[in-house]
């Protein structure tokens, strides 16, 4: 196949798309990302998975980023691949090209010092920064996420024994220790939750009712403010905090793993990449080869 018999059947692929039911803005998406790939191609002679690779490679040049590139990627081999199943192409040369790998995204943690000065402010009278307080207690002292939080009902506690039970991805349950001032700050707020006539959410709001994750999430970020926060919080970054600082004073990755919640023991590895001075003085003061001689 040529690069012109290459784009010639794109405007029939498109309104394909349009009658599959994809949305317009999909579909302009594919449009531009076609029309792009058709620019890096030679004008002529037949195309080869190494003319691709090649426009491949002109793009990440650009610094594109590489879920960008991946993407593109995606509408190229797509369109591929309806040109073979159409018969215009004896075979996709690109069925198995892979994009760049994306950059890991570390977790953003909050320091120990400062995480514990903001939540040693104790709130105010008022019921819904008690409410509050226990809240934040939560997602810091026990690691839980926003959608955890949203769902606790009062049976989930066992404030005596110190313990909550919790519902987590993919609908597994698993127990969680409650932190001393996360069972003090419950214990604050319980007298003042108001509830609705069977509302058995644990955090509810002025109405009675479970109170909503994006109202959680405003009140973490209008609670920080206040207090002087240094940097914008956020439910995800509570529970990045608790994990690693968890994770650096215990080394114990399989104990943070049942903590969190997490299937699968790479899921927690990149706790392990977080503090990187930590693990520096872990070296300097244990291995035999990082020791001065006195």
């Amino acid at each position: 196949m040529t690069p012109l018999q290459f784009a010639e059947h794109q405007p029939d692929y498109l309104r394909t798309l349009t009658q599959s039911g994809k949305s317009a803005h999909t579909v302009a998406a594919y449009q531009r990302d076609l029309a792009q790939l058709c620019q890096l191609l030679p004008p002529d002679g037949e195309l080869t998975r190494a003319q691709f690779i090649a426009a491949l490679k002109k793009l990440s040049q650009q610094n594109l980023h590489p879920r960008s590139l991946a993407r593109k990627l995606s509408a190229w081999r797509q369109y591929s691949d309806y040109l073979v199943d159409k018969g215009l192409w004896p075979h996709n040369p690109i069925s198995s090209l892979k994009a760049p790998k994306p950059p890991e995204r570390l977790p953003k943690a909050v320091d120990q010092e400062t995480l514990n000065r903001l939540l040693d402010n104790k709130p105010d009278d008022e019921t819904l920064q008690i409410r509050d307080h226990a809240i934040f207690e939560l997602m810091y002292g026990s690691g839980l996420r926003l959608s955890e939080i949203h769902s606790l009902n009062l049976d989930s506690l066992l404030l005596d024994e110190g313990w909550v039970s919790v519902w987590g991805k993919g609908n597994k349950q698993r127990q969680v220790p409650l932190g001393r001032t996360a069972v003090a700050a419950i214990r604050a707020y319980l007298p003042q939750r108001q509830a609705a006539g069977g509302e058995t959410a644990l955090f509810t709001n002025r109405h009675g009712r479970r109170l909503g994750q994006r109202q959680i999430q405003n009140r973490l970020k209008a609670w920080a403010e206040r207090q002087g926060s240094p940097q914008h919080l956020s439910p995800h970054m509570m529970r990045h905090s608790y994990a690693s600082h968890l994770l650096q004073a215990s080394g114990d990755i399989r104990a943070v793993q049942e903590l969190l919640g997490h299937s699968n023991l790479s899921s927690t590895q990149i706790y392990t990449k977080l503090d990187f001075d930590h693990l520096a003085k872990v070296y300097d003061s244990t291995h035999p080869r990082a020791k001065r001689q006195k």
